[in-house]
């Protein structure tokens, strides 16, 4: 755990993006046994535009240099339609930069790599699967023998709290333990990368807290690199070591906050929590200017 003061947070602003030398979820630097560890993303001059139904050429992202190192928690935020999403697509290989480059771990991006995991929005469950076989399935595609995927995915079912679900249908559960599934057959992989576009987005504001509390706990033992898509800046700040804040369209990074709250976090405490308060306040500061009609 971090034993430094709670002070408000300085937003940073490198020429990297990068920000500060951040800590991980248990206080432990960011080198290995022969020093520093290569980054796990980095973006380096991306910019993208896309084609409108009128033909009109859309910039959706302008300018991103960003690097995240391992086992760091990253969030972004910004209003919608500055390219966030896209940001995400272009980390994980479904869609190419128009201009500049990206690396996972010290290499090119590989669409399909199996150390890279995505949660999205919607569980997208397999209606003809149960629990159990949906939380198994990337790890069957992988390749990962039956006994043992079997032992990863009870043990995930258990830590979501559905183990006496295991054999039910997708349609026979609630949105949030849907999700909780999603999350669960996300992590079973052990991903080193895993990008999040607002997984509990589609969730009532009690539910949310439950997962996001859950989450947290199974990325503290897994210690995998997140990058983290939303809209929710509490749900920002709660979550990463830094959030970065994000203009309107076309996207540019504006901002980087490190948040000096300590680890572990309990999403429930941080809810009464002054210094998680005020946070909020100096990042919503800058992101209303983004948000607000001019």
């Amino acid at each position: 755990m971090r034993t430094r003061s709670i002070d408000v947070a300085t937003p940073v602003q490198p020429t990297d993006g990068s920000g500060v030398q951040p800590t991980n979820g248990n206080g432990a630097g960011r080198s290995g046994p022969d020093g520093p560890t290569a980054p796990a993303a980095v973006f380096r001059g991306i910019s993208h535009s896309f084609e409108s139904e009128d033909g009109t050429l859309v910039t959706a992202l302008d300018g991103i240099d960003l690097t995240v190192s391992p086992g760091e928690f990253v969030a972004i935020v910004g209003p919608s339609g500055c390219g966030k999403t896209t940001l995400l697509n272009i980390l994980s290989g479904l869609e190419q930069p128009k201009v500049g480059s990206v690396e996972v771990d010290g290499h090119a991006v590989r669409t399909g790599d199996r150390e890279v995991g995505y949660l999205f929005a919607r569980d997208a469950l397999l209606p003809w699967r149960t629990v159990l076989g949906n939380v198994e399935l990337n790890m069957e595609l992988f390749g990962v023998p039956k006994e043992e995927r079997q032992h990863r995915a009870l043990a995930l079912l258990h830590d979501v709290g559905l183990d006496d679900y295991a054999g039910s249908w997708p349609a026979q559960l609630s949105q949030g333990m849907r999700q909780r599934v999603a999350i669960a057959r996300t992590l079973a992989t052990q991903p080193a990368l895993l990008l999040l576009d607002e997984p509990f987005s589609a969730l009532d504001a009690q539910t949310k807290l439950v997962l996001q509390d859950a989450f947290a706990s199974l990325w503290a033992t897994l210690g995998s690199t997140v990058v983290l898509i939303t809209h929710d800046l509490a749900e920002a700040i709660a979550l990463a070591d830094r959030v970065v804040l994000m203009t309107r369209g076309p996207g540019r990074i504006k901002a980087v906050f490190p948040v000096e709250l300590p680890r572990p976090r309990s999403i429930f405490s941080l809810q009464s929590d002054e210094a998680f308060h005020r946070f909020y306040e100096q990042i919503w500061m800058q992101l209303a200017e983004e948000v607000t009609p001019r």
